[in-house]
């Protein structure tokens, strides 16, 4: 009898920790799935939102197709088409690296050198939050408060060079000048964003470079020369690769202030792709465009970055 006893609290002992591992197995199984399970929301968006769009507009590129009709297979045609004969893409593509350069050295050379001087200067935090606001107004509303500014007749510029006895120009409508003036408006709107990351680049630059330079009588010049800019390559590579491809690829300051006139003269690539797909309805077409615009703004960041790190950068 006293065996059947310790046989049976024997099974059960076997039995108890047979639950106990099952359910440690069970909570241990739930915590590895548990991140996927939180992850999964913003997979399923990025899939749904980036993976099949970029994956069908792949597609496109090998199609000849307008939302009417059904994708009919065309091969490398599209490519071929836009690289050799197509009229406008080598045009527009120059604007592009145009108003990619225009913007990018302009805006970085004034936003360091607003930097540089305000980082050093009382009341710094007030003069951010003023050139950060371009940065946090929608770019359609700062669009079309500069077609304002720039309008021949009713426009602030125009209204004050005629009151300083000079003629004003017409901003927008002259193919001379129109790329320098949205131009201007590029540099503007980026000014403080690419402030902000000289300012915190600056500030983490440690005092004794600079008080060293002082007690052997460098001037601010060659402080700037010497000690800020070889400690600022890192965040100086930063602006110009981010720089680089928000300009290569602008659309919407574009197409709201001339749509790529006047006679092409401010049409760039983004903006022909958006006319070749959704005015001539040629769809693949404009895919071929993206992808093409892609493998440059692709080659021209790795050139940068190449640079860079024969510079001395190993950051990136």
């Amino acid at each position: 009898m006293q065996k059947d006893v310790q046989s049976d609290a024997a099974a059960r002992g076997r039995l108890g920790v047979g639950v106990r591992a099952a359910a440690r197995g069970r909570a241990l199984g739930g915590k590895r799935w548990a991140p996927y399970l939180f992850l999964s929301p913003a997979l399923l968006f990025g899939a749904v939102f980036f993976l099949l769009p970029t994956g069908f507009s792949f597609y496109l590129t090998f199609t000849s197709w307008n939302p009417l009709s059904t994708p009919r297979w065309v091969g490398l045609k599209n490519f071929e088409y836009i690289l050799t004969r197509d009229p406008y893409f080598w045009h527009t593509l120059r604007n592009t690296f145009v108003f990619a350069l225009g913007t990018v050295l302009v805006g970085t050379a004034v936003a360091l050198l607003i930097a540089f001087v305000f980082t050093r200067s009382r009341g710094k935090s007030i003069w951010r939050t003023f050139y950060w606001l371009p940065m946090v107004t929608n770019v359609v509303a700062i669009s079309y408060m500069w077609v304002y500014l720039y309008d021949p007749v009713y426009g602030a510029i125009n209204a004050a060079l005629r009151w300083l006895g000079i003629p004003g120009p017409n901003w927008l409508s002259d193919p001379g000048i129109a790329m320098l003036s949205v131009i201007i408006v590029a540099v503007w709107a980026g000014l403080g964003g690419h402030m902000l990351i000289f300012s915190a680049g600056l500030e983490g630059i440690d005092d004794q470079f600079y008080e060293a330079a002082r007690v052997d009588g460098t001037s601010t010049w060659d402080e700037f020369l010497h000690i800020t800019l070889p400690l600022l390559r890192p965040t100086l590579l930063f602006v110009l690769v981010t720089g680089f491809i928000g300009g290569l690829s602008n659309f919407a300051l574009i197409m709201v202030m001339t749509n790529g006139g006047p006679m092409q003269a401010t049409n760039v690539t983004a903006n022909y792709m958006y006319q070749t797909a959704f005015q001539n309805l040629r769809m693949g077409r404009a895919a071929a465009m993206a992808y093409i615009l892609f493998g440059f703004i692709l080659l021209i960041t790795l050139i940068q970055l190449r640079i860079f790190r024969k510079g001395g950068v190993e950051s990136y």
